[in-house]
């Protein structure tokens, strides 16, 4: 399978669109470069800007280190291709993307991963407990979808989106981590600190010593908390850091 050249695609897309591209893009293989990925399986979705209905996903069979802008497949909200592309889809992850960006227009990016540490959390019954401060983030904000096999039934969407609610990350039970945020940046950071509350926890239990948890009150005032670390910026304090990580590390993925 050949890519798409960039001239093709970026000369046939919005400015917005072609921006939309090189951010999903970059956090594909930022996904790579922190060790996140899984072979080809897993996915990340973003909304196109003005374009109601369509979702860039990632072209499958390219591992993610490989992805550029120019390689997404857009389609729409049937499974269908609406540009042109050398490329299939995942459809597993047509599946669960489809679902939250149709349900939650707020949403405009998806990301999902198999992390080891993800899965092993998302396997124990009491789920994400709030031990560090990379969990103080997020534990009113993450909801539980119990596992049904591979997601290739059109029938559980509804209770994939009815368990992610109006909350910014959804634990897989025995599958993986999933965040959705209004955009790509959030996205991403939300997922930095989901696996690492992850790894942080998989890390205290091997220990076998009883875990501290953080008290409820310090739990209440979470987000006032992330606000004035991230001097009210979010995603958009770090992002700019993370794409000249990139580019020093794995630069093309504008191509």
């Amino acid at each position: 399978m050949s890519a798409v050249m960039r001239s093709d695609v970026r000369g046939s897309v919005s400015e917005e669109e072609w921006e939309t591209r090189v951010a999903l893009a970059a956090a594909y293989r930022l996904v790579a470069l922190h060790g996140w990925d899984d072979l080809v399986f897993t996915h990340i979705s973003a909304a196109v800007p003005s374009e109601e209905g369509h979702f860039l996903i990632n072209p499958y069979g390219l591992f993610f280190e490989e992805i550029t802008a120019s390689s997404l497949v857009k389609v729409n909200l049937a499974g269908e291709k609406v540009m042109e592309s050398d490329f299939p889809i995942t459809p597993a992850g047509f599946v669960i993307h489809s679902a939250i960006h149709a349900a939650r227009h707020d949403v405009k990016c998806v990301l999902h991963t198999h992390t080891r540490s993800g899965i092993a959390v998302s396997a124990q019954e009491d789920g994400l407990l709030p031990i560090s401060q990379q969990s103080l983030f997020l534990m009113a904000n993450v909801g539980y979808h119990n596992y049904e096999g591979v997601a290739l039934n059109d029938d559980e969407k509804p209770r994939l989106v009815a368990d992610l609610g109006d909350k910014a990350a959804l634990i897989l039970r025995n599958h993986g981590l999933l965040t959705a945020a209004s955009t790509i940046p959030e996205a991403f950071l939300i997922m930095y600190a989901l696996e690492a509350s992850c790894q942080i926890q998989i890390n205290a239990q091997s220990g076998g010593g009883a875990l501290i948890r953080i008290p409820e009150q310090i739990l209440a005032g979470a987000a006032e908390q992330r606000r004035v670390v991230t001097k009210g910026l979010g995603a958009d304090l770090v992002w700019p850091g993370l794409l000249r990580k990139l580019d020093r590390n794995n630069p093309g993925y504008a191509d």
